[in-house]
């Protein structure tokens, strides 16, 4: 696999079935094409699996299919991924979204000429099922500083040597991080010495929806204001920087039409 192929895309696939086959097209059609798809179904109750099974039924060596024999949680199942990827590189996708094209391609041109760097994501488009309607424009070159104010680059279109990956142990599996694994993941990394960049333009499309709505649970916002905490205390950030914390628990609080409209056009305003 390390020749043949450059990138191992880690993939955690659960109750996707509808969305699933446009991902892994989206893949396919990728201007960069030295890619495996390693794929998880983490317990999966419609027939996620089954859509999953029928590409590595086909390309066993491009598409590799694990199960999980209950749902553990996305930081479990990336890890099994991880444990399964033999390439220099791990890029990540869910799968209900989308890669545009050149994804890959610009990616890797990043991490190939930059050796000091060692992740690298971009900016998304945000879609539902009436088309795309909002957008995020990362910050090009994030400090520790950055951390305070959320994670720093987007999980979803991420691009990581897995050297990084290995240096920290992959994702941390505890209850606590869960829907912050990522964000906890780039703390370890910074903190270990590892940078990385984000191409300001959009070449990732994340479905953002009413069922995407129905997941951002109040204990997720416990959860990352716990991680803000973390990178406060293990990046050695300014001690004003604490007052950040807590955010996390407000924007929890508010109704889910107002967070609606708020996110709505914060992100349409980009």
């Amino acid at each position: 696999m390390d020749e043949k192929y450059t990138i191992s895309v880690i993939m955690g696939i659960y109750n996707c079935a509808d969305t699933l086959d446009e991902s892994i097209e989206s893949l396919l059609a990728q201007t960069y094409d030295k890619w495996v798809l390693i794929m998880c179904d983490d317990g999966s109750k419609d027939n996620t699996y089954g859509v999953a099974k029928k590409y590595a039924d086909k390309d066993p060596e491009r598409f590799i299919l694990l199960k999980n024999e209950k749902n553990m949680g996305l930081n479990y199942t990336l890890n099994k991924c991880l444990a399964a990827a033999k390439t220099k590189y791990i890029a990540r996708q869910d799968g209900d979204d989308v890669s545009l094209p050149e994804r890959f391609e610009k990616e890797i041109e990043i991490l190939e000429n930059n050796p000091d760097i060692a992740i690298v994501s971009t900016g998304m488009l945000y879609f539902d099922a009436n088309g795309d309607w909002g957008s995020y424009r990362p910050n090009e070159n994030p400090t520790k500083k950055s951390f305070i104010h959320g994670t720093p680059f987007c999980h979803a279109p991420c691009m990581v040597r897995r050297e990084a990956y290995n240096a920290v142990g992959g994702y941390t599996e505890a209850e606590r991080l869960l829907r912050n694994e990522d964000y906890h993941l780039w703390i370890k990394m910074y903190k270990n010495g590892y940078r990385g960049v984000n191409i300001p333009d959009a070449y990732y499309k994340m479905r953002d929806d009413n069922n995407a709505y129905n997941r951002r649970k109040y204990k997720y916002r416990i959860n990352e204001a716990y991680v803000k905490f973390l990178a406060f205390k293990e990046l050695k950030l300014p001690f004003y920087t604490i007052v950040f914390v807590v955010k996390p628990l407000i924007v929890g609080l508010l109704p889910k039409p107002i967070y609606k409209l708020l996110h709505k056009k914060k992100l349409n305003a980009k």
